[in-house]
């Protein structure tokens, strides 16, 4: 009774329907994990090189020194922010008549990389929405549909006892428990995933302010110097 009743001998007495539901299932959860684990590493990373450009971005460095340092290939995080904002100030100063233009054009500049970098952080995270707010419903889907087939079944049973359906009835209880299975952990780690996304979005949107602030002072500066 209890090899019959365990998971492995449930799911191949099953209909093909259910299999299929519950290969879905089993599908889905090991590409949630997949998500979780590469997307929480990623965003731990992501972490520690913010941390580490604003350390030496606030230790003195000379700003276009700072710029000259930055790879050639294209930066990420708060380097992306700084290399686009810093880029467009500079292309934008010999010919700006205006120190607000310069000032806009480099918020532009800022925003775009920003965007670009909430798109960046944000990658994956909409499959493991979908999974986490599909995969109870697609079990639930096999849960019905196995216990349409046991009613029907039985049917044709002159007499029906709990030893006769208790095995199709957990057959078709296998999908739902399968799709819990893959939810639960779904959506815990979305919502985790998703505040770490907007505590470092929220992060580099500071530090574009701060740059921003920074260059305006320089500016004023320099057209203070200019009018002496």
């Amino acid at each position: 009774m209890s090899d019959s009743m365990s998971i492995i001998s449930l799911f191949w007495q099953s209909s093909i329907v259910v299999k299929i539901v519950m290969l879905i299932l089993l599908a889905a959860s090991i590409v949630s994990w997949v998500i979780i684990f590469q997307r929480g590493m990623s965003l731990r990373r992501d972490r520690r090189e913010i941390e580490d450009f604003e350390d030496h971005f606030w230790s003195g460095v000379d700003l276009n020194e700072l710029y000259r340092e930055l790879p050639s290939a294209q930066p990420t995080g708060a380097a992306h922010v700084f290399r686009s904002g810093f880029r467009e100030f500079n292309r934008l100063l010999p010919k700006a008549r205006s120190n607000d233009a310069i000032l806009d054009g480099m918020q532009r500049a800022m925003r775009v990389a920003l965007s670009r970098e909430e798109t960046r952080l944000g990658r994956h995270l909409a499959i493991l929405a979908t999974i986490s707010s599909s995969a109870v419903y697609v079990g639930l889907f096999g849960t019905v549909w196995g216990i349409m087939g046991t009613f029907q079944s039985l049917g044709s049973v002159q007499q029906v006892t709990l030893g006769v359906i208790a095995p199709s009835i957990a057959e078709a209880l296998v999908a739902t428990a399968m799709g819990l299975f893959a939810a639960i952990p779904a959506v815990i780690a979305y919502n985790r995933l998703v505040s770490r996304v907007d505590d470092l979005m929220a992060r580099l949107e500071n530090f574009a302010e701060e740059f921003h602030s920074i260059l305006h002072r320089n500016l004023q500066g320099r057209t203070s110097e200019e009018a002496a």
